[in-house]
Parts: structure tokens; C-alpha cells; sequence
């Protein structure tokens, strides 16, 4: 293995670190999550552009962004320098052991994390697995509940850190038979009034998720009347497949319908709506193996998502 002379680092220790703050954003997240100063990852990270030739980040005010040639080096290496590290500070067992709570939407949890746990469970890692609303989660992170949650709201307790994990797109769907009341030629320059006489399958009461694309994309509340209220993402698209009304649904859970023709989607954004997705930690929480395998486990498993 290739060493830095000048700090005795390793070629995998600098693309460890080089991933910390790849998936942190932020240099001071990625020292405390390796658990050395801020000075020593910045130092790394500088011998590693130096040998690669190019600025692997770009410095802001609330972090760092990635450049193309950072993105395309996270996708390439990642799984590898995950594998040796875990070589590395495994026994002769394969199986890690140790158990894991980890929360997350009922939907996301059933459509895209299961199988994540499902691997787990035969490196012999315990899973314990919560559904709900991301408060309620991120509550149940902070007193100790839980031991990883995968929100849809940055978490705002000080007890609490998070790391953008995923992008989840928004579509706006309708049967085919109400997209053909649509006037199209309205659509495109009167929106809200084009789709008002639509009636609203909704999550909530409060519409958040729809209340929030009319806003993105039209520039106002809804006016429609609102049919059908059920807190399932899953339930919200059968209720539009069987006819009930149009909503706005992540793209991963209204595609399989999209793809049949079963429901069609009504309006094309210029730029998709898009909710980012958190992995959520307590700040100076004791060292879990299993936390980690699963964290690692996650972050393989986006990058052949892609988004959502």
C-alpha cells in the first residue's frame, strides 16, 4: 500500500477521509466523525488533490461542495475502500455482529430500506426497525430510542447531526381519465386554474407535500377540494390508480404505476421539485459497529438507487 511520506498517511486512509467529507459537505463534520482535528482532514484532503492533480472541493460558506471530478471519484472508490476497511478491522469472522435501531417513513422503509436490513441480518447484525413521522423519529433519536433515523427534515435538535443522504423527486400524477379534462393549453399558462376542478388525494390534512409543489411550481395554495386524506404514500397512489383524485407523490413510489399507464404525470416542471433526505446520528454517541455497517450498507445501496 502506498504511503505519504510526509504524514504517514496511506493512499486508503487519504480516500477514507476524502469520503468522510464527500458525504458530510463539511470539513468540521468529517473530523469529528473520523475523530481527528479539522486541521489533520484539511491536510489530507490537500495531499490528495496534490497527487491526483485537481481540486476535489470547492470551499463555501457552509462547507465544501464537490466538483465532477470528486463525484466521479466517490462513485469509482467508495465500495472498494469500504471493503478494505472493513477487511481490515475484521477478524476471521465475517459476520460484524451487534445490534442496530434505525427509523424511517413507512414507505421508504418498506420500498428501499428493508433489503439494505435484510443484508444485514446475515453479517449477523440484529435490526430493530421503527415507522413513523420524522419528528416523532428524530425524537426517539435524541433520547436514546433510536440509533440512526432517515428523515425528510434536517433535524434542529442540538443533540442531533445529519448528513444529506438522498433526493427524492416530486410528480405530480393523475389518472388518465381526469388528465384528459385538463386543458392544455390552460395548463401551461394558467396552472392553478387549469387543474382546479381536480379533487386532491392528500397525506395530510395540511396537504404538506402538495401544498408544497403548488407553491414550488405555481406560485399558491391548491384550491381544489380535497376527497380523500390517508397517511400512506402507498395508499395516496392507489387512491389516484382507482380514480379518487390527483396528488403528488415521490417519484420511486408513483414510477411502477407511471411505467404501466396506470396513473399518467400531469405536469412537467421545468426543474423537479426535490426533498433532500438526511441520515440522522446522536452527536458523541459511543462507537457501534453495526451503526456503521448500516450507515455504509445505506450509502451503497443510493448509489444504485440514483435518486428516488
Amino acid at each position: 500500500m502506498v504511503h505519504d511520506k510526509r504524514s504517514g498517511a496511506s493512499s486508503l486512509d487519504l480516500l477514507a477521509t476524502f469520503l468522510e467529507v464527500y458525504r458530510a459537505g463539511s470539513l468540521s463534520a468529517a473530523s469529528r466523525r473520523l475523530g481527528v482535528t479539522q486541521p489533520a482532514v484539511s491536510g489530507q484532503l490537500a495531499r490528495l488533490e496534490e497527487q491526483i492533480g485537481e481540486r476535489l472541493f470547492v470551499r463555501t460558506s457552509r462547507g465544501v461542495t464537490p466538483t465532477p471530478r470528486a463525484a466521479a471519484l466517490a462513485s469509482r472508490v467508495s465500495g472498494h475502500v469500504e471493503g478494505l476497511l472493513r477487511a481490515m478491522e475484521s477478524s476471521d469472522d465475517p459476520s460484524f455482529g451487534g445490534t442496530v435501531r434505525v427509523g424511517a417513513a413507512a414507505e421508504f422503509m418498506t420500498l428501499r430500506v428493508t433489503p439494505v436490513l435484510t443484508g444485514l441480518t446475515r453479517q449477523g447484525v440484529e435490526v430493530h426497525a421503527t415507522l413513523g413521522l420524522a419528528d416523532d423519529l428524530l425524537s426517539a433519536l435524541a433520547t436514546d430510542r433510536l440509533d440512526l433515523v432517515i428523515s425528510s427534515v434536517r433535524p434542529k435538535h442540538a443533540a442531533l447531526q445529519a448528513e444529506p443522504f438522498i433526493d427524492e423527486e416530486f410528480v405530480l400524477i393523475a389518472p388518465p381519465a381526469m388528465a384528459e379534462t385538463v386543458d392544455v393549453e390552460r395548463l401551461a399558462t394558467e396552472p392553478v386554474a387549469a387543474l382546479a376542478h381536480l379533487p386532491l388525494v392528500a397525506y395530510a390534512e395540511e396537504l404538506p407535500i402538495i401544498r408544497r409543489y403548488w407553491r414550488s411550481e405555481f406560485g399558491r395554495r391548491p384550491p381544489n377540494p380535497v376527497v380523500l386524506v390517508v397517511s400512506d404514500l402507498r395508499a395516496v397512489l392507489e387512491a389516484v390508480v382507482t380514480g379518487a383524485g390527483i396528488s403528488v407523490l415521490p417519484r420511486y413510489i408513483a414510477e411502477p404505476a407511471l411505467g404501466t399507464g396506470r396513473v399518467v404525470q400531469l405536469h412537467e416542471p421545468e426543474a423537479a421539485p426535490l426533498n433532500t433526505l438526511y441520515l440522522a446520528t446522536r452527536r458523541g454517541a459511543p462507537a457501534n459497529s453495526a451503526v456503521t455497517v448500516l450507515r455504509d450498507a445505506l450509502w451503497q445501496a443510493a448509489r444504485r438507487w440514483g435518486g428516488l
